[in-house]
């Protein structure tokens, strides 16, 4: 499965890794580390060389209890990296928004992907996605970052995050955006329990059929500490091994912040899937 993404490929034929590149002073892992543009560039750079096959640049913090930005701030922090990294790197950007106005201004920066954890739901959102002729990543969110971890309860989480799902993708395909076109994303985290996530990596398959791809951000994440109980600069093999599971339960794009072990791990991983 190959996707254009403005002029770039990314290719799906083997599990790909979406390095993370947060441009933000507060984001729970890496946030402050990239504020400044040749900062990020490096950082950039380096991940492409241990073998991200994309960039996936965020300039809002969604992490747990974290406060929205305004339009203005978002802009000023994501598009002269996006601008930079579009011109200077041979694999696909993406943009991790939900704000229709960057969604725009970062396409025409030449932005290859739009990553939204809300899913194109917020007004004018869909509209701009389609506008820029993009492929998409839509997640699934329960509540609002600030306020997403207070006690979420789901009946059945995995077939309400698929429903959820693919209600969105039919939107999208609705609005002109073709299913070979979209990637969904659990939202692993994005107001779930331990047991919720769990649920959803077990039953990962359950969501191949709904769009091109699944992509799985779970790198670092407090499901893993949860898990192992060690602090977010300690969470790697956690990590890796829940982006195998991941992998081997039908995603084909993990987000991480470890790029060259995560490459290194699904490789792994693929060659064993390979194997009659």
């Amino acid at each position: 499965m190959l996707i254009n993404c403005a002029g770039k490929t990314l290719d799906l034929s083997q599990p790909a890794v979406m390095g993370v590149l947060n441009v933000t002073p507060d984001s729970f892992s890496d946030g402050g580390h990239y504020l400044q543009l040749d900062a990020a560039l490096r950082r950039a750079e380096i991940m492409v060389a241990q073998g991200a096959a994309l960039v996936d640049v965020g300039g809002e913090s969604t992490r747990p209890g974290a406060a929205p930005v305004s339009v203005q701030e978002e802009l000023d922090r994501v598009l002269p990296v996006v601008e930079r990294l579009a011109r200077e790197l041979p694999v696909p950007i993406s943009v991790d928004t939900s704000k229709p106005e960057l969604m725009r201004e970062l396409a025409r920066a030449g932005a290859g992907l739009i990553n939204d954890v809300r899913a194109l739901q917020m007004p004018g959102a869909l509209a701009a996605a389609v506008a820029s002729g993009l492929p998409v990543c839509l997640m699934h969110l329960r509540g609002e970052p600030i306020t997403m971890q207070r006690g979420p309860v789901y009946a059945d989480v995995v077939a309400e995050v698929r429903d959820y799902l693919a209600a969105r993708v039919g939107a999208c395909e609705a609005a002109g955006i073709a299913r070979e076109r979209i990637l969904v994303d659990p939202g692993f985290g994005f107001g779930k329990t331990l047991a919720h996530n769990l649920q959803l990596l077990r039953h990962l398959d359950r969501f191949t059929d709904l769009a091109a791809s699944v992509l799985v951000g779970i790198s670092r994440k407090s499901m893993i500490g949860a898990l192992l109980d060690v602090p977010v600069g300690e969470r790697l093999v956690g990590s890796l091994a829940a982006a195998t599971i991941a992998v081997w339960r039908g995603a084909r794009v993990v987000r991480a912040h470890d790029v060259r072990e995560t490459v290194q791990a699904l490789r792994i991983c693929a060659a064993v899937l390979a194997v009659d």
